[in-house]
């Protein structure tokens, strides 16, 4: 389908649930047609935007930035190996327009533009997963288009908002600040429910439990802050007040209210990373040399959950926890055969497919405030905090208590799992690096962490494209944009090299 230049930013309600890899009926219903939005229900867009943004997340984005941060490597194909050496020239068209503006979050302006008085619950959850992709969209690119792309009234060629205005807010232009948006969505969740709310079908991720979207709504606000905090550390530090403020039950404290959507097991149902790497393209990745050494060396207990082993060769590595095969990132020489490989586990891909894609965790949580606690003196121990988001990444990923406790007491250990010493970037390393271990599978994360902060410390890849000789700091603007908006598009165009507006000083 072939949208008209300005379709792209307005509510057009394309619930583009087949590209998303999710079950058309779960989704859909019966007898629902995806060309009349006016007679959508909110619940079917509601599961519509969450089953988008996962799959959005773990698709293409999900493996080009697990190759930059090191957790996987292009193995064969065309593909892979260029996204492992910077070379991405030319992408995301798919998920720029359709998965992104006309997709998740078309449909979420659809919802809020139509249950404000019937549904402040569809309006709130709405707004908080609006605030998440376009965070999502500026994060990736920068300056986007975010005050007038969504708006009914269309605008064929809407602005590119700079990227301090989208997080801060802009009153003379009209431009809402991401912290006000979740905040105006989580004042829609403490209203009366009204008389629509979302049923557990409607929201494959939290089944319409209100008090975990508030959870999440809070733990956004503490990740938004987070990623500014170098720019705008003053500011940063008063959002993460205000919510702990709020009191640790309001934000996530523990794994089971992850924002997380699960996958199924059948074909056009799995998790994207499965469908990618065991149904459709096996031998394209494999796992990263420098990921199997980093784990190897810390003797840490999540490895053989997060890659499989692999029978022994030439290019096998010995751990304490059986044989692994890698490659290095960006690496010209031959990559052991397919079945003598170690790729994602089940922690990454379940069993058959059905494993979640994470976006937001209680770990990621733990880390984000041990560091701000380190760095911005915030509340909380530094060190209980990073020693809760060990805790809580390992039980997740299926370590044995008994293993936990004796990987964090072993003396071997402490240089790894101890904050000790009085210098502070030795110290955010050291969360920073655990935090990198913990969120295989959410390069989108780890890559923000490092354009943020350089840590944890990645060597560029062997043999990197003329585009980046060093880890990118950004995406290129897609190929349909720059020609269909380019008198709104920066100029002049920022290469890949170009910090964000956060990760500058």
């Amino acid at each position: 389908m072939k949208y008209p230049s300005f379709a792209r930013y307005i509510v057009v309600g394309t619930l583009v649930l087949a590209a998303t890899s999710c079950d058309k009926d779960k989704f859909f219903g019966d007898n629902l047609s995806p060309n009349n939005p006016a007679t959508v229900p909110p619940g079917v867009l509601l599961a519509s935007v969450e089953a988008n943004t996962a799959f959005t997340f773990g698709n293409t984005i999900g493996r080009v930035t697990e190759s930059f941060v090191q957790h996987y490597a292009g193995a064969e194909g065309i593909q892979a190996p260029a996204y492992d050496r910077y070379s991405i020239r030319g992408e995301f068209d798919n998920e720029w327009q359709f998965n992104l503006y006309a997709g998740s979050l078309a449909d979420a302006q659809n919802i809020i533009d139509n249950t404000a008085t019937t549904g402040p619950v569809f309006t709130g959850i709405a707004k908080l997963l609006k605030a998440y992709n376009f965070g999502l969209v500026t994060d990736l690119w920068g300056d986007v288009p975010y005050s007038q792309a969504l708006k009914i009234t269309a605008f064929d060629k809407p602005r590119f908002d700079k990227q301090e205005d989208i997080y801060k807010g802009n009153a003379s232009l009209e431009i809402q600040s991401l912290f006000d948006l979740v905040r105006e969505g989580l004042n829609d969740l403490e209203q009366p429910p009204g008389l629509i709310v979302p049923t557990a079908a409607d929201d494959p991720i939290y089944g319409g439990n209100v008090t975990k979207w508030k959870k999440f709504g809070n733990t956004l606000l503490l990740k938004f802050a987070l990623q500014i905090s170098k720019k705008e550390p003053a500011l940063a530090t008063s959002i993460i007040k205000e919510v702990l403020d709020k009191g640790p039950n309001l934000y996530m404290s523990d794994n089971a209210d992850d924002f997380q959507l699960a996958f199924g097991t059948t074909v056009g149902n799995t998790n994207p990373f499965y469908s990618y790497n065991i149904t459709n393209r096996p031998g394209d990745q494999i796992a990263s040399q420098r990921f199997i050494d980093s784990l190897n060396l810390r003797k840490d207990p999540r490895l053989p959950r997060f890659y499989t082993n692999s029978p022994a060769n030439a290019l096998a590595t010995t751990t304490d926890f059986g044989t692994f095969t890698g490659f290095n990132n960006g690496g010209n020489g031959t990559p052991a055969a397919v079945a003598n490989r170690s790729r994602y586990n089940t922690y990454i891909l379940g069993a058959s497919g059905e494993a979640p894609v994470r976006m937001l965790t209680n770990f990621q949580t733990k880390f984000i405030l041990a560091e701000a606690a380190l760095v911005l003196g915030t509340a909380g121990n530094p060190q209980e905090l990073f020693t809760q988001g060990i805790t809580a990444s390992m039980t997740k990923a299926g370590v044995a208590t008994t293993d936990i406790t004796a990987y964090l007491s072993n003396p071997a250990n402490a240089r790894w799992v101890t904050l000790a010493g009085t210098d502070v970037q030795k110290r955010q390393n050291k969360i920073l690096t655990q935090k990198w271990i913990s969120l295989l599978g959410n390069g989108y994360e780890s890559w923000n962490d490092y354009r943020r902060t350089g840590f944890p410390r990645l060597a560029p890849v062997e043999n990197p494209s003329t585009d980046s000789p060093v880890i990118p700091r950004r995406f290129f603007y897609t190929l349909t944009e720059a020609s269909s908006n380019a008198t709104q598009i920066p100029a002049p165009q920022p290469n890949i090299t170009a910090d964000v507006w956060w990760a500058t000083k």
